[in-house]
């Protein structure tokens, strides 16, 4: 039926000049893996599904080659990754292919491919036993936490530090934010006291050494800023437990949580040997969760610790006590906790306004082409056709639908099958806007792979015209380009 991995790495090898639509390198290690099971199947189709899950990842970026200062190549300040001129945002950590981030994708996507297969093909423990699972909901804001036999400690209403807003060197804020920060800025601190309220002195003193740029927790309009109310869960297959948790948890807070859970198991005797796994980013999404140390230091991740400095300590009580339940065998007599509020009903608005309607150069058609494919094509090559386009927003629902096919004529049958979809890794469709017009871009990178013979690609949408004062219509469109060749031939350099 499938299989499903669990690897704590973000999905960041695409860095934040991408502006397609990208599942990034686990999204293609899914790809590979289902590609290979799902023999002559599309991206997306296929009955055997490769999932491949968040973890603990939280600190764990596929930009391996670490942060540099874009200017002038030397590397950044260990502690506040930011450079002597131009700050944070020129301090950039470079994947294994460098500046190239298709390819980072590709090669770290490729790596998680590549040892989840080979542990799907090695595998050799059937896991067997009962089914149990624990929920509750959780007031995050106000959990008493027993630190040790004399101590205690709590957690707080959501803030964000001003070290969230300096970004990562993923991808560096805007503004003058570093890493790092345990002390507040004066003048966004006034901005911020102007614009939003400045935060009460009990949030203060429960963050700190944070010094808290948003009070989350106390800004309400129009919705709750962040939520307070929780999910914690689990989920025990056999000796297996899956600890499902609502945020992004660090490479160290996940090893505690895994320990903790497996001592609560163990510690009946109802389970030996547990496996217990962290799914990340579950129910719903409360930032990141560092460990107390971590949390001290102030970075990125520590600045985005929403519950304060005892936010894991917190967590891992929560969680030993779904584990005991379990256990035991009382899972069902767990208090439900106080449920969250419900807001279908306030988010009838929205903030981004309609789209406008689509024009079209004079004496053209909407699905026209613009600029040709070229005759013929090497495999290794790029195919390129540019369309006029609609507003790709106009298309509405794109389920089971596609902006894009690359077809194959098969002379045995004269038909053209589809051998590529906008969902497939070889495919790009560049959307540009220029006024009211637009236009659509295909590229197709043809694989090694592909078979000798003609092709043609395929572009759909919709465009949206004024139909009398008030009244607008969307009608649907596609275009073609013209046949061309593809060639096995290839040129080594």
């Amino acid at each position: 039926m499938g299989m499903l991995s669990w690897f704590a790495v973000h999905a960041v090898s695409m860095n934040y000049t991408n502006q397609m639509v990208s599942s990034d390198n686990v999204g293609y290690a899914s790809y590979l893996l289902e590609q290979e099971k799902n023999i002559n199947f599309l991206p997306g189709e296929g009955p055997f599904v490769a999932a491949f899950a968040s973890s603990n990842l939280g600190d764990a970026s596929p930009n391996i080659r670490g942060p540099f200062c874009a200017n002038t190549g030397l590397s950044c300040d260990y502690l506040n990754s930011s450079c002597p001129i131009g700050g944070t945002k020129m301090c950039i950590a470079l994947g294994p292919a460098g500046s190239d981030m298709f390819n980072n994708t590709k090669i770290i996507g490729e790596n998680i491919y590549k040892r989840a297969k080979d542990l799907y093909g090695k595998a050799s423990q059937e896991v067997r036993g009962p089914l149990h699972a624990a929920h509750q909901w959780v007031n995050m804001t106000d959990v008493t936490v027993q630190l040790n036999s004399t101590h205690t400690g709590r957690t707080c209403k959501p803030a964000l530090g001003h070290s969230f807003a300096a970004g990562t060197t993923d991808g560096g804020g805007d503004l003058n934010f570093t890493q790092g920060a345990v002390e507040g800025d004066p003048f966004w601190d006034g901005i911020r006291d102007a614009l939003l309220g400045a935060p009460s002195n009990e949030t203060q003193d429960c963050h700190q050494p944070k010094p808290i740029l948003f009070s989350t927790g106390e800004m309400t309009w129009p919705l709750p800023w962040h939520p307070s109310i929780v999910d914690v869960q689990m989920i025990t297959i056999g000796p297996v437990a899956i600890v499902a948790i609502p945020g992004e948890m660090t490479t160290m807070s996940g090893r505690r949580i895994r320990e903790a859970v497996k001592q609560e198991l163990e510690a009946q005797g109802t389970f030996s040997n547990a496996e217990v796994v962290i799914a990340g980013l579950c129910n719903i999404y409360t930032h990141y969760i560092t460990t107390y140390e971590e949390y001290q230091i102030q970075r990125y991740e520590g600045g985005s610790t929403i519950y304060g400095p005892h936010t894991l300590s917190a967590y891992i009580q929560k969680f030993r006590g779904l584990a005991k339940a379990i256990a035991e065998g009382k899972e069902q007599e767990l208090p439900k906790g106080p449920e969250p509020p419900f807001f279908k009903e306030s988010q009838l608005f929205s903030l981004l306004p309609a789209a406008a309607v689509d024009k079209k150069p004079v004496n053209t058609t909407f699905g026209e082409v613009l600029e040709q494919v070229d005759p013929e094509y090497r495999v290794g090559d790029v195919a390129s056709v540019t369309f006029v386009a609609g507003n790709p927003r106009h298309s509405g629902d794109m389920r089971d639908k596609t902006f894009v096919t690359v077809e194959k004529y098969h002379n045995s049958t004269a038909n053209w099958d589809v051998v590529h979809t906008d969902a497939s890794w070889e495919t790009r469709f560049h959307w540009v806007k220029n006024g009211a017009e637009s236009n659509a871009t295909i590229e197709w990178h043809i694989p090694l792979s592909a078979q000798a013979g003609s092709y043609r690609i395929r572009h759909f949408g919709h465009y949206k015209q004024r139909k009398g004062i008030l009244e607008t219509v969307i009608t649907a469109y596609e275009g073609v380009s013209d046949v061309f060749r593809v060639s096995k031939i290839t040129y080594y350099y």
